[in-house]
């Protein structure tokens, strides 16, 4: 049985979740991190260095780094799935868009959902959100032009390519952020992964 350790409110948590569930295998979830502390102890921190979530284990095997989790769950358990595909030019084009997600639009989406949602106003800084949701209207201006010439990011179809945005477009959208721009294609991916029933029960939920 595979193993999922983290909270559900972590986006890097949501997109695995959303993966176990297309790929309807059977998984078990601990809730660790954030307020269940949990990822200090040594059992924790021999499969995950850093102390963060998420962390899956398989078996006796354990893997960290939410992307990775992504592409080793396609290889292991479904390496027919049209979500990673086998080809090399395909499956370039898929984790060039996930390592695009992790390397520029990361750092400024957790500025923004930090400073708005975790942070009292009070103690906000205002002038670093400021600076990364104009960053971040910039990132996801290139997915909207991406966007406007085919359904997902790779094409028809969704592949790991729109899953690892998933959670991040959900908070963009409906959190109150000041600034933001109107991007017709980028709200209308957001439409169709809401019509997918793991999206919407799992990562189109409360933003906390």
């Amino acid at each position: 049985m595979l193993k999922l350790w983290g909270r559900v409110n972590s986006s890097n948590v949501q997109k695995v979740i959303w993966l176990l569930e297309e790929l309807h295998l059977p998984y078990d979830r601990v809730d660790v991190g954030g307020p269940f502390g949990g990822t200090a102890t040594p059992d924790y921190r021999a499969m995950n260095p850093l102390g963060v979530v998420p962390s899956l284990q398989d078996g006796n095997f354990a893997v960290f780094e939410s992307n990775v989790i992504l592409r080793y769950l396609c290889n292991a358990h479904a390496p027919a799935s049209p979500f990673y595909p086998a080809d090399p030019s395909g499956r370039a084009a898929v984790e060039s868009w996930m390592d695009f997600q992790q390397t520029s639009l990361g750092r400024p989406q957790t500025t923004v959902f930090q400073g708005l949602v975790r942070t009292p106003p009070e103690q906000r800084d205002n002038a670093a959100i400021t600076a990364a949701i104009k960053e971040l209207s910039g990132i996801y201006a290139i997915l909207d032009a991406r966007l406007a010439r085919h359904p997902y990011m790779i094409g028809d179809s969704l592949t790991l390519a729109d899953m690892v945005y998933g959670p991040h477009v959900h908070r963009w959208l409906k959190l109150d952020i000041p600034g933001r721009p109107e991007l017709a294609h980028l709200s209308a991916w957001y439409e169709r992964f809401v019509q997918r029933p793991a999206y919407a029960k799992h990562l189109a939920i409360e933003i906390t």
